[in-house]
C-alpha cells in the first residue's frame, strides 16, 4: 500500500515510473523475518542505475541468502527531489519502499567522480547525517565500492566502510558481521567497525589519520588504532568461475540507459594501456568458461525475455574462447531471435568471423577506441594500434555493408602536440577515403564517421597518477583545433565539456580535505552534476575559492615520484615502481608487450590467478 505522501508526489512528477517499482524480478522477503536489510543506492537517475551490471550482480548475491534482502534507492529527478522535500517524504527503496534509515547498511557504489554531491543528497533525503563521526548505532552503516573506491579520500569523512576491490566476497561478509553483531546485542559502532576491517580488502576511514604539509601535499597516512595495517589490499575474486553470472535481472519499467541482458566474460584487461584505470584496476585478467557464460545467457534472456545479449569486459575480443562462445550462443540465440553485442572489441583482433558471428540477428554498431590521432602518441599510451590494423578493420566493416563507424579518441594526453589533435582529423578523412575505396560499398549510400573525444584526465594506479591535467583553456583550444581541421560533413563531431573533465579529476586526485567543498556545493544547490543542463562550474570555482582551496592544486600539477599520493595507502595489486618506470617507458614513446605476450611484472602475479597463471 503506497504511503498517500508518495501517491501525491508520483502524481506530479515527470516519470513516476523511476519511482513506483514492482518491476518484474525484483525481489520481496517478509522484512519481519529477514535479519539484514542492505539500501543498494546508486548515485544518479533510475534509467542509469537500471544500466549498472554489478548492482545486478550484488542484487541477485545478496538475495541468494534467505535471511538478508538487498533492495535498490536511485537518485530522483530534481522534480521527485523538490516533491520529497515539501511533503518531508524520506528517501525509500523500490522494493519495501521502507525509508533508507529502517536498513541495517546503506551502500553506494562510486562510478563517477561527478556523481558524489548526489551522494550527499540522497543522505539528506533520508534524513542521515553526512559524517561517519556523526553518526552512531542507532544509523545505519554507509558503505561504499566501485572504481572511485580507490582514491575514495574526497568522501572517505562521509563513509563507515569502503570496500577496495570486487565486492563478491566482501559485501556478504560485512553483511555476515552485521548480522552477528545483531544477535549479540549492544555491540559498539567501533567493535562492528573492528571486526569488519578484518575481512579483506576493508577500508575504514576513520582509522586513519592523515598530515599535510603546508603546501598542502600529503605528509603522512598513519593507522590511529592497533592492528589495523599500514596499507590495505584490494580483494579479489582468483576464479571467475566460482561465481556464475546473474541469471535473473529486475526488468526496468522505465527505459535504462542499457536495456539489454548482460553477461560479464571476463574481468580484468591484458592490455596495458597507459591511461586505463580499469584496466590496472582489476588485474589481473580473468576469464569465465564458454560453457559456463553459454548457460548463464540462455538462462538470462530466458527469464528476461531480453532480445539482445550483450557479452561484457573491458576487451571482450581477449576472451581465449571468444569463437567458441559465440558458436555456443548461435546454436539458440537465432531460434529465439537474440542479437549479439560486443561492445568492447579491439581494432587488432577484429575478424570476418566474429562479423558473422555477431549478425545473424542483426548489426550493432560498431565502435572502436584509436584514442590518439597518431602513431607517436598511441606509442606513448600504450594503445599498441597501428594504422594498418585501423585501415584492415574500418575495410572489413565496409566490405561487410557498414556504412557507419564510432571512433572514440582523447584529447589532453601526456606529449601531445598540435599535430597529435590535427591528426584526429586526418584519421576520421582517413576513413572516409577507405569507405569510398571499398568496390563492394552499397550503392546510394555514404558513411558517416563519428568521431567523439573525451578529455583525458589522469587517475590514480595509472602510469599517468603524476602528470598535469591540461587546463580548461588548454582543452577547449585543443578543441577548437580540431573541429577547424575537419574538412567534410562525412564526419560527425562530438567532444565533452572540459569543465566536467576539470571537476572530474580534482575529485579523482583529492584528498580528505575536499569533503567539505563536496558538502558546501551539495548546500549550494549543485547536484546531478554528470547531467549538462544542470552542471554549475561557476558554482563550484566559488566554493573552492571559499574554502580557500586550489582546484588547480589538485588537477594541474605534476607530482613527484617521491611525493606521498592521498591513495598511497590503499594497494590495488600494481606497484608503484611498476607505474613509474611505465611512466618513464611513456616518456619515451616505448611500448610494452600485453600481459599475454610478456609479463611486464606489474605485480598482479601475488594473486596467483588469471592470465598471470596462464603465463606461468
Amino acid at each position: 500500500m503506497f504511503d498517500p505522501k508518495l501517491k501525491e508526489a508520483l502524481s506530479r512528477v515527470q516519470k513516476p515510473g523511476r519511482y513506483t517499482g514492482g518491476e518484474p524480478g525484483s525481489v520481496y522477503k517478509n522484512k519481519d523475518e529477514v535479519d539484514v536489510r542492505f539500501a543498494f543506492c546508486f548515485p544518479d537517475t533510475y534509467e542509469v542505475g537500471m544500466s549498472f551490471l554489478g548492482e545486478k550482480i550484488l542484487y541477485e548475491l545478496l538475495n541468494s541468502h534467505e535471511n538478508w534482502w538487498c533492495e535498490r534507492a536511485f537518485m530522483p529527478w530534481l522534480d521527485m527531489k523538490a516533491e520529497m522535500e515539501r511533503l518531508s517524504l524520506p528517501l525509500y527503496t523500490m522494493e519495501s519502499k521502507d525509508p533508507l534509515t529502517a536498513f541495517d547498511a546503506v551502500g553506494f557504489t562510486l562510478q563517477y567522480e561527478l556523481s558524489y554531491t548526489n551522494i550527499l543528497a540522497m543522505l539528506d533525503l533520508a534524513g542521515i547525517p553526512f559524517y561517519s563521526k556523526d553518526r552512531d548505532e542507532s544509523w545505519p552503516l554507509i558503505v561504499a565500492g566501485g572504481p572511485c573506491a580507490c582514491n575514495s579520500e574526497p568522501i572517505a569523512d562521509f563513509f563507515d566502510v569502503v570496500q577496495l576491490g570486487e565486492g563478491e566476497n566482501q559485501l556478504p561478509g560485512i553483511c555476515a558481521e552485521i548480522e552477528k553483531a545483531k544477535k549479540e546485542g549492544g555491540v559498539s559502532k567501533k567493535e562492528l567497525l573492528l571486526r569488519i576491517a578484518k575481512i579483506p580488502g576493508v577500508y575504514i576511514p576513520a582509522f586513519y589519520d592523515i598530515e599535510y604539509y603546508e603546501d598542502g601535499r600529503v605528509k603522512s597516512i598513519t593507522p590511529n588504532e592497533p592492528g589495523i595495517p599500514a596499507v590495505i589490499t584490494k580483494a579479489i575474486i582468483k576464479n571467475l568461475n566460482d561465481f556464475a553470472p546473474p541469471t535473473n535481472f529486475v526488468v526496468p519499467m522505465v527505459g535504462a540507459i542499457q536495456d539489454r541482458a548482460s553477461v560479464e566474460v571476463l574481468r580484468g584487461c591484458v592490455r596495458g594501456c597507459r591511461f586505463c584505470q580499469a584496466g590496472f584496476l582489476y588485474r589481473p585478467m580473468r576469464q569465465r568458461d564458454a560453457s559456463l557464460l553459454n548457460k548463464a545467457a540462455q538462462d538470462l534472456c530466458a527469464n528476461t525475455g531480453y532480445e539482445e545479449l550483450s557479452l561484457s569486459s573491458l576487451s571482450t575480443s581477449d576472451h581465449s574462447q571468444l569463437e567458441e562462445l559465440l558458436d555456443d550462443l548461435n546454436e539458440w540465440a537465432p531460434k529465439e531471435h537474440v542479437s549479439l553485442s560486443l561492445p568492447s572489441l579491439r581494432m587488432d583482433n577484429f575478424s570476418q568471423s566474429l562479423i558473422e558471428k555477431t549478425t545473424k540477428v542483426r548489426k550493432s554498431g560498431l565502435t572502436f577506441a584509436a584514442e590518439a590521432g597518431t602513431q607517436r602518441l598511441r606509442d606513448v599510451i600504450n594503445k599498441n594500434v597501428t594504422w594498418d590494423e585501423i585501415e584492415k578493420t574500418c575495410s572489413l566493416a565496409f566490405a561487410n555493408g557498414y556504412t557507419s563507424v564510432k571512433l572514440y579518441f582523447m584529447m589532453g594526453l601526456p606529449t601531445e602536440t598540435s599535430e597529435d589533435i590535427e591528426g584526429i582529423a586526418a584519421l576520421g578523412q582517413q576513413v572516409v577515403n577507405r569507405y569510398y575505396a571499398n568496390p563492394g560499398k552499397p550503392k546510394g549510400k555514404g558513411v558517416t564517421v563519428t568521431v567523439s573525444v573525451s578529455c583525458f584526465v589522469p587517475k590514480p594506479f595509472t602510469h599517468f597518477q603524476w602528470e598535469p591535467q591540461d587546463t580548461v583553456e588548454e582543452l577547449q583550444e585543443k578543441q577548437r583545433r580540431l573541429v577547424a581541421s575537419v574538412k567534410t560533413k562525412k564526419i560527425s563531431l562530438n567532444w565533452h565539456d572540459a569543465r566536467t573533465s576539470f571537476l572530474e579529476g580534482v575529485l579523482a586526485r583529492g584528498d580528505r580535505r575536499l569533503s567539505r567543498v563536496i558538502e558546501e556545493a551539495y548546500r549550494r544547490g549543485c547536484t546531478l552534476d554528470s547531467w549538462a543542463e544542470h552542471f554549475d562550474f561557476d558554482k563550484w570555482m566559488e566554493v573552492f575559492r571559499d574554502c580557500s582551496l586550489d582546484p588547480a592544486f589538485y588537477a594541474n600539477r605534476r607530482r613527484s615520484y617521491e611525493e606521498v599520493l592521498p591513495w598511497d595507502h590503499l594497494d590495488y595489486g600494481v606497484s608503484k615502481d611498476f607505474l613509474k618506470k611505465e611512466s618513464l617507458r611513456a616518456g619515451e614513446g616505448v611500448v610494452t608487450p600485453n600481459c599475454r605476450q610478456s609479463c611486464s611484472g606489474c605485480g598482479a602475479a601475488r594473486w596467483k590467478g588469471g592470465v598471470c597463471v596462464e603465463r606461468a
